[in-house]
């Protein structure tokens, strides 16, 4: 069965607005390699229209830094999944709308044939975990206190603690600490 990968960039004090803090290329250079090991994307409706039409754009044009570019084109090379219930139509033939029924329907998304599966942001991921869908976690804690916004796990409900072993810790230029777990 094929993994679900969680990514996701905080700050040291758990804010996931990614407004709230900048990256640069150690973040874009991580999530790029994140990427190629996936060849599928799943995101909520917000995550969704925060990175497309965005990345796609960048992949066509190339018109920003050498990481920003890598980055767009493997984003942009691979398929994506978006969960609503409110979009219609996309005009995009590698997207497909996931509206009802979210733990079957990944459930067979991770038994189909492929690479690892991968999202990313806050209401879906959390709804993931709930539903015990995620398998490996990749948290980059940016090195900055901001004081305000929105939490990581905030909205998030379990029954019981979810057991984690950490896997890997990287530094990252800049200060930034990539981590990673995966569910026991």
């Amino acid at each position: 069965m094929r993994k679900l990968i969680y990514g996701i960039n905080i700050s040291l004090d758990g804010c996931c607005d990614h407004t709230k803090f900048g990256g640069g290329d150690a973040i874009e250079n991580y999530f790029r390699k994140l990427l190629e090991s996936v060849d599928l994307l799943i995101y909520g409706r917000k995550t969704f229209e925060l990175m497309v039409p965005f990345w796609p754009e960048v992949a066509a044009s190339q018109t920003m830094g050498e990481s920003s570019n890598a980055f767009a084109t493997v984003f942009n090379s691979l398929k994506r999944v978006v969960v609503s219930k409110t979009i219609d139509h996309i005009p995009d033939e590698q997207t497909t709308i996931i509206r009802d029924h979210l733990q079957e329907e990944i459930l067979k998304l991770k038994k189909q044939p492929g690479k690892a599966i991968s999202t990313g942001g806050v209401e879906l991921p959390a709804q993931l975990i709930e539903l015990g869908l995620i398998d490996e976690f990749h948290i980059v804690v940016h090195p900055v206190i901001v004081g305000e916004g929105r939490r990581l796990f905030s909205e998030l409900f379990l029954p019981e603690n979810l057991g984690l072993t950490l896997v890997s810790l990287e530094t990252l230029s800049g200060g930034y600490i990539a981590l990673r777990y995966d569910k026991i």
